[in-house]
């Protein structure tokens, strides 16, 4: 059966929904916002840079002239800006039908964030958590509401020591730390699906990848990441974000599914459904994952068991 090709057309409307994009303010995340606002959803546009916000956002209404935007501040490298942004959410927003965990750090010099964790694992995975955690009660409220996280096929083909997260034990080596930031990603969402369902809850956890997209995320590669691979393995960042509204829009995505580019090796062409790899859905690393990641955050997640 040939692929049936998934575009921004088939996004149904968002009216009446609210959704927050972590990352919103260029590459993907931008992308993102801009067709949700099209589709008529009241887009919050999270972010650490509050000046990039307001110039996405004004970018956004001019192409959009009735588009229902905010910015709001949030550092995913340190928990207290986690902390704020998920109260100011809950504070000024009665439902959040849709949360988009799109940010992320790739490749850069050995560092940590404000609480001592390696950088890209701290902030791609810890940080979105986080986020989701303190915003739960707010989404569980919400009918149908839909948790969705980017990936990367680093984090397909990466893998994950519990051992070592923060590197403290090995060298460190920047693609591999950013594989496992990654794969910690599609872990979480699957362990978080599986909470779900468990619960009974009508939220739903999905996944996806972008493929190869040339956004800002590359802009700590050298030279022949930049100038040569890129723009040969690479779709634009309209395309890239199909991947992840596809898992975040379509009523067919299932709880726990993930989504691909369905072209030559996962890196051009419409989203389609794909398998996790066997590494991301082992019951046990998921779940020895998760409550790492719950004593390392301070966040504990309430998800009733079903009556």
């Amino acid at each position: 059966m040939p692929h049936e090709k998934w575009t921004y057309d088939q996004i149904p409307d968002q009216s009446g929904k609210v959704v927050l994009i972590t990352g919103a303010n260029s590459g993907l995340g931008y992308q993102e916002a801009l067709m949700l606002a099209q589709k008529g959803a009241e887009v919050i546009l999270a972010s650490r840079d509050a000046n990039k916000v307001g110039a996405a956002i004004q970018q956004i209404a001019e192409q959009v002239p009735r588009a229902k935007l905010s910015g709001i501040k949030l550092d995913l490298a340190d928990l207290d800006s986690v902390s704020e942004c998920a109260e100011e959410v809950r504070r000024k927003y009665g439902r959040l039908d849709l949360l988009i965990n799109n940010a992320g750090v790739m490749i850069p010099p050995f560092s940590h964030t404000k609480k001592g964790f390696e950088l890209q694992f701290g902030t791609n995975h810890l940080g979105h958590f986080a986020l989701t955690g303190r915003l739960l009660p707010l989404i569980l409220q919400t009918p149908d509401s839909r948790i969705a996280s980017m990936t990367s096929l680093a984090g397909v083909m990466g893998s994950i020591h519990l051992n070592d997260l923060n590197y403290e034990r090995r060298r460190y080596v920047k693609m591999a730390a950013y594989g496992q930031s990654k794969l910690a990603n599609l872990m979480f969402i699957r362990e978080l699906a599986a909470r779900l369902k468990q619960s009974g809850s009508s939220t739903t956890a999905a996944a996806a990848h972008p493929g190869g997209s040339p956004t800002n995320l590359q802009k700590s590669g050298g030279f022949l990441f930049r100038r040569v691979l890129t723009p040969l393995t690479s779709q634009p960042a309209s395309e890239g974000a199909l991947s992840i509204l596809r898992a975040a829009c379509d009523p067919m995505a299932a709880n726990g599914s993930f989504w691909a580019p369905s072209g030559l090796l996962g890196l051009t062409g419409s989203p389609k459904e794909i398998k996790m790899p066997a590494k991301a859905v082992d019951p046990a690393l998921c779940g020895q994952l998760w409550e790492i990641s719950e004593r390392l955050t301070g966040v504990a997640y309430s998800l009733p068991p079903q009556r």
